[in-house]
Parts: C-alpha cells; sequence; structure tokens
C-alpha cells in the first residue's frame, strides 16, 4: 500500500478504573464464555434432575437457591436456567414466595399420568415382544432387566425404585419406536413412584417383582399380546392402588 505500514493494536478500554485489551473481548471470548456458561447450566440440570429422580430431592422439597450455589460453587444465573429446563420437563414448579419446589402431583394429576401410561406401555410391550427377535435388542433388553431375576426380598422401597424405572423404560426402549421410548421416559415414573414410596410395603414390592417377571417372560417368548395385557394389568393395579392412599400423599391433600 504505496510503502506505508499499517500497526494495528488492539483497543484499550477502562473497567473499574483499569487498563484492559478489548481482545479479551473478542468474538472468540464471547463464544468461550457462552460455551462455558452453557456447559455449566447442563451440569446443573443434569445434577438436579439425576437428584429427583434418584430420590435425592422429594416431592415437594424446596431447592434453596443460596445452598445450591454455595454446594455447586455455581452464580444463580445457571441454577435459575437450570430450573426452567426442570420445570419445560415437568420436574419443578416455581411457586411464588417459596422459589423452585420439586413437582408433587395432585391424585388426579397421578390417575392421568397411570391412564396415559397404561395405553402407551401396553403397546410398547407389546412391539418388544416383536422386537427381541433381534439378538441385538434382545442381548440389551436382558442387560438392562437383569435386576429383576434377583432372589431378594424387596425391601427397601427407594432401592426398589430404580429398579422399577429401570424396567419400564427398558421394555420401552426394546419397542423400537423412538417416539414411544421418548413420551414413556416424560411421564415422570420416578416422579409418582417417590410420591407413593411411603405407602410402599415389602409385599407390594414383591407383586411389582412377579409381574414385572411375567410381562419380560411374555416379551421374551415373543408373546405380545400376552405382553401387552400383563403390562395394563399391572399398571392398572398400581393406579388402583394409588387411588386408595390417604389424600395426604398428594399435593395439598387433592383428590
Amino acid at each position: 500500500m504505496n510503502g506505508i505500514r499499517l500497526s494495528i493494536q488492539p483497543r484499550k478500554w477502562y473497567l473499574n478504573g483499569m487498563l484492559q485489551d478489548a481482545a479479551l473481548d473478542s468474538p472468540d471470548e464471547r463464544n468461550g464464555s457462552a460455551r462455558a456458561r452453557g456447559s455449566t447450566v447442563e451440569h446443573v440440570f443434569l445434577h438436579l434432575k439425576d437428584g429427583i429422580l434418584c430420590g435425592r430431592y422429594a416431592p415437594g422439597q424446596r431447592l434453596i437457591e443460596a445452598d445450591l450455589t454455595r454446594d455447586l460453587g455455581v452464580s444463580r444465573g445457571p441454577l435459575r436456567e437450570a430450573f426452567r429446563r426442570l420445570s419445560a420437563e415437568g420436574l419443578v414448579e416455581s411457586v411464588p414466595n417459596k422459589g423452585a419446589i420439586v413437582r408433587r402431583l395432585s391424585a388426579r394429576q397421578t390417575q392421568d399420568l397411570f391412564d396415559i401410561r397404561t395405553a402407551l406401555e401396553g403397546l410398547a410391550a407389546r412391539l418388544a415382544a416383536q422386537k427381541v427377535a433381534d439378538p441385538q435388542v434382545r442381548a440389551e433388553f436382558e442387560r438392562a432387566i437383569a435386576p429383576i431375576w434377583i432372589e431378594e426380598p424387596r425391601d427397601v422401597a427407594v432401592t426398589y425404585l430404580d429398579e422399577n424405572r429401570i424396567f419400564h423404560q427398558a421394555v420401552a426402549d426394546a419397542s423400537g419406536n423412538e417416539q414411544l421410548s421418548s413420551l414413556v421416559r416424560q411421564l415422570q415414573l420416578p416422579l409418582i413412584m417417590f410420591q407413593l414410596s411411603g405407602a410402599l410395603t415389602s409385599e407390594t414390592l414383591r407383586l411389582s417383582n412377579q409381574e414385572h417377571r411375567a410381562v419380560a417372560r411374555a416379551i421374551l417368548e415373543g408373546e405380545g399380546e400376552r405382553a401387552g395385557a400383563l403390562m395394563q394389568a399391572h399398571l392398572d393395579r398400581a393406579r388402583r392402588f394409588a387411588d386408595n392412599l390417604p389424600r395426604g400423599v398428594f399435593r395439598d391433600g387433592e383428590r
């Protein structure tokens, strides 16, 4: 350029009275900051979701921001974004003057979810019985449901709830229908069961395990109609069990 050299220096700006390089606010830096924030939100979201689904946070429990920001080492921004995502999935609700609370279902909501699950999981069991003819599907299904065959009393409700969740999701996954599997996952079985867990007895857990085994055998034997009928009977019994529980189990004593 006619022998003229241009010397481009980083722009300078002041922050809190201190001279800073504008390069620190470059697009790459901003994108990196956004990625870091997104990663933090994802970490917090997954931590809380796992805690809810595994029972570390119980239905109706208040999620206190000050405690969580301290325990997780994050600011309020990512935590609140995680709360919004959990709310969108139906796991958390925002209550005026209380903040974020793990969702607690009313009796009507519980019954509605059982009605939907009965129809969807009956279909999933019928489809799974067809798909297990594929050796890979069969092997994955057998591996996932292995805990149901363990000959031990199911005396600890919270421990059994994880086995229960895995079994029902394994049936949905074996159906080969991704949309159906996703819908079953969204129907919040763990949320329902943790709310009912205080009323579960060793006899209730034993009966539930027997029913799981019957469904599994029908699927593995390729008997779709029987598998679907057994799954629907299993969920209908669970619905009736929930319907007979005291009002205090449900949100605000609603029936």
